[in-house]
């Protein structure tokens, strides 16, 4: 249990403090540190550069400058990266990718030029007819610009071997991290919710390479141990993200355990691997195009339901968790067709509505107990 506790405060470190961890990589190697926007970021052209990429997802703050680019009905999420950005928060990184998926990242992309001219800030254009050779065609070339101007920031190129490497690098941690997962569920009481959340997010601070091994130090650590029993009400997350960490503090409380998740801040990120065959830009492309279940990735035959009934089924899971967004305008178009279905197949689920700009940890807790009372009574 010691290593156990080693590993996680390590993760944890690097969660609590990412301004130290950019801090610390630029002066260990002189190199850059790159902002990713939410989500889909093709790190490994990054990384092939020998920049470190880090998640930028903002947090919990107060608007007070960020409100003369960004309406109070905009992404939650949009307003607090914004309003970070413009006190200088991200003053430390060499430049930011802002995958246009929204309405709200196109507006990102083009009030950052004017609000933080400090940081450069390089956009990409996401096809939505992502599955069809014009689109992966379309989508390589944006990747193709990206990495110019990424060699033309850095001084250095980033070769299509580099880049193969660092998909063998992305697709092993995507891997372990899937592994994880699955793991963590003989292991509730070791790997809570707030810790499962922690041991995936510390990923998007580290070095991936590193995070990999950590990770795969700490499936070992578990596995050592007999598997734990829980009476805990097992439920599955799906939405944008699962925070602020008081959110997720209730499901102590309250005896509720995450055994899978479809969350664009953790699974999505890691579910799908990129695939093999053709150039390495290509490659990245066509992991767009294989992309399944997400509210960003327009897909006409809606089979992100379907996704989590399975996933309910596998994991053996009492019931779901929306985690909607305030605003987020793609996860609430999805919801209607969420719910449908979860009736239809008599799985109960909780709709919270979650943002970054307040502190409502009281609503949630009268939300979550009285789901919690409802799922003991079944």
């Amino acid at each position: 249990m010691q290593a156990i506790a080693t590993i996680l405060r390590e993760m944890e470190g690097a969660v609590k403090d990412p301004g130290g961890a950019v801090r610390a990589f630029k002066q260990e190697t002189g190199r850059e540190v790159i902002g990713c926007l939410p989500i889909y970021v093709p790190e490994e052209i990054i990384y092939a550069g020998g920049m470190l990429p880090i998640g930028v997802w903002g947090g919990q703050t107060n608007i007070v400058q960020s409100g003369t680019y960004l309406p109070s009905f905009a992404c939650s999420i949009m307003r607090a990266i914004m309003e970070f950005a413009m006190r200088g928060v991200y003053n430390d990184l060499s430049a930011v990718v802002c995958p246009m998926h929204c309405d709200t990242l196109k507006c990102i992309g083009e009030n950052w030029k004017v609000g933080i001219s400090e940081v450069p800030c390089f956009c990409l254009v996401y096809p939505q007819n992502r599955k069809n050779p014009s689109g992966i065609s379309y989508l390589t070339t944006e990747f193709e610009h990206l990495r110019k101007k990424l060699e033309s920031l850095s001084g250095r190129t980033i070769t299509d071997e580099a880049i193969n490497q660092a998909i063998v690098i992305y697709n092993e941690h995507r891997k372990t991290i899937r592994e994880f997962t699955r793991v963590a569920r003989d292991y509730p009481l070791t790997i809570t919710a707030q810790k499962r959340h922690m041991v995936i997010k510390s990923g998007f601070f580290m070095d991936k390479a590193k995070h990999t091994l950590l990770v795969k130090s700490l499936i070992s650590e578990l596995k050592a141990l007999p598997a734990e029993k829980s009476s805990g009400i097992k439920v599955i997350l799906t939405g944008i993200m699962a925070e602020p960490d008081s959110f997720l503090e209730l499901f102590n409380q309250y005896n509720l355990v995450v055994v899978g998740d479809d969350l664009a801040h953790e699974s999505r990120q890691f579910r799908t691997d990129v695939p093999a065959g053709g150039t390495p830009l290509e490659r990245l492309a066509r992991r767009w195009a294989e992309v399944q279940g997400c509210s960003l990735a327009y897909d006409p035959e809606k089979r992100r339901s379907n996704m989590l009934i399975d996933m309910v089924r596998e994991t053996g899971a009492d019931g779901v968790i929306v985690t909607m967004m305030k605003f987020c305008e793609p996860d609430e178009f999805d919801y209607p067709i969420l719910k449908k279905e979860f009736e239809k197949a008599n799985i109960p689920h909780l709709y919270i509505e979650l943002e970054q700009q307040a502190d409502s940890a009281e609503q949630l807790r009268t939300r979550i107990q009285g789901f919690a009372e409802m799922m003991s009574t079944r």
